[in-house]
């Protein structure tokens, strides 16, 4: 049972097959080829052939006279000259046939007891001495045999008096036979050989294939650091390479995951304890109606918090399964700026925060009003909530302005915050999910904004979804620097440059 599915998995196999196609390419080229020259063999024999009975006919000529049409011939019972060895006389093989005018047999000679079926009309009468070569076969003995006559015209002065066919074997040797034999073999024994040769050579070549199916087999889901270590720099190398790649990004795919689903519910634990603590400490005795109010506010709070993570998980969920809705329309980049700020001045004025415009020109692009409005909510939310760290006395602004880049395809969005800056090493990791820059600090803490660390991560998100990109300047101390660019909308700007 082993042996026939070992059997089954080789029949089945990339190497067999590819194997199997190679031997079929190489015995089309081999038979081509073979044919070729057992043609040319048939055409070396078949000119050999012609010249010996052009030198027959001479010497029949040279026995009769020129007139072959004589009494004698026609009628003698046998044919006056013997057979010889000599090539260039009458042999025991050849075979000659005296017709008529009328095509009629009147005297065969040679090992043959029926007449030859000759075409005898392509010979064209009274155009002087014409000839015919026709391959005919004849049955001599079991196995027909393949003849080549030459047929002339006979005349007697003027007159046309018959033909006279003259034919001999066109291989008496059995060359055209050991040729297919020998043809056959050596194909024959090539494609064996051949088939072994590639099925080896694909072998080898398949080798790492199986390596890295071995390997893939042995990777697990928890366990996806292991790598294809191929040092070849061929097909199955790129492929090995570009397994790796893939391991990679599912590898980081998954830590994000599971990072993601801890942060996540560590950020729901502590407003969830909060609120535990808050209600058991209410139920644990009696309090007055202030009290109930504090645990109330309390409890409204930490549930806000709780549904704004939620809210913005549902959206990078979305997100990432590319399933957020847009619905795309055409706006001003200016407007929605505009908006938003109008919006998150009475914020920024609690925080005695200078929430201002700067140069607002029209920038037309096609996208969803509701994801952009939040996308620009939530730049301007952090900028004012860093801002506000800023110890008393210092600069407390943070500037909104909009432009166009010069080659009229793009269209950008600037805010800009006089907060305490971004270190340089937190740059790169600005946009991760539950990032925080001040990781020792939590939200209860007064100098610090509190927020989930998914704000940024959603604004990226957005940009991208509008075919943007997010881009960050900032410094310690001097503040920091967000622009979003944005593609614009190139129907408007056309109509718009037309007008």
């Amino acid at each position: 049972m082993k042996f026939f599915n070992r059997l089954n998995l080789i029949l089945h196999s990339i190497r067999f097959r590819l194997a199997l196609w190679f031997v079929f390419i190489l015995a089309i080229l081999l038979t081509g080829f073979s044919g070729m020259l057992f043609y040319m063999q048939i055409q070396e024999l078949q000119a050999e052939t012609l010249i010996r009975l052009e030198a027959k006919l001479e010497n029949i000529e040279k026995a009769f006279g020129a007139d072959l049409t004589r009494p004698q011939f026609g009628e003698a019972p046998g044919f006056p000259i013997l057979p010889n060895d000599d090539e260039s006389s009458f042999q025991k093989e050849d075979v000659l046939a005296l017709y008529t005018a009328d095509g009629e047999l009147q005297k065969l000679w040679g090992p043959v007891s029926r007449e030859p079926s000759l075409d005898l009309s392509p010979i064209h009468v009274g155009e002087g001495r014409g000839a015919v070569i026709e391959s005919i076969s004849i049955a001599n003995t079991d196995d027909p045999v393949q003849y080549v006559f030459k047929i002339v015209p006979l005349y007697s002065g003027e007159i046309f008096t018959g033909y006279l066919a003259l034919g001999s074997p066109l291989d008496p040797g059995g060359r055209l036979g050991r040729l297919f034999a020998t043809l056959i073999t050596l194909i024959g024994l090539t494609l064996l050989v051949s088939f072994a040769g590639g099925f080896w050579l694909a072998d080898r070549a398949m080798r790492p294939v199986k390596t890295i199916a071995a390997k893939a087999r042995s990777i697990s889901e928890t366990d996806l650091s292991q790598r294809f270590d191929l040092s070849k720099k061929d097909e199955i190398g790129q492929l090995a390479e570009t397994f790796n790649s893939m391991l990679g990004r599912l590898e980081a795919a998954f830590a994000r995951q599971r990072q993601f689903t801890a942060d996540a519910s560590h950020e729901l634990r502590t407003p969830l304890t909060i609120v535990n603590l808050e209600t058991m400490r209410a139920l644990s005795a009696p309090r007055s109606t202030k009290e109930y109010q504090r645990v109330l506010e309390i409890v409204q709070s930490e549930n806000e918090l709780m549904r704004q993570l939620v809210n913005d998980l549902l959206t990078l969920a979305r997100m990432d399964a590319g399933r957020e809705p847009l619905i795309r329309e055409s706006l001003d980049l200016s407007d929605l700026a505009l908006d938003v700020v109008e919006r998150l001045a009475p914020l920024a004025a609690r925080q005695e925060i200078k929430l201002e415009t700067g140069d607002l020109p029209e920038v037309l692009i096609s996208g969803d009003r509701q994801s952009l409005t939040q996308m620009l909510t939530n730049l301007v939310e952090n900028a004012v909530k860093y801002t506000a760290q800023n110890e008393t006395g210092k600069v407390r602004n943070v500037l909104v302005e909009t432009g166009a880049h010069p080659s009229g395809t793009e269209g950008w969005v600037r805010v800009t915050d006089t907060g305490p800056g971004i270190p340089g090493e937190h740059l790169d990791h600005l946009f991760d999910r539950f990032y925080r820059v001040d990781e020792s600090r939590t939200q209860n803490e007064e100098t610090t904004p509190a927020g989930s660390g998914l704000g940024l991560a959603i604004v990226q998100g957005v940009a991208q979804l509008h075919g943007g990109r997010v881009e960050v300047k900032s410094e310690p101390g001097k503040g920091s620097t967000f622009e979003i660019t944005l593609p614009q909308d190139s129907l408007n700007v056309k109509s718009s440059s037309a007008q």
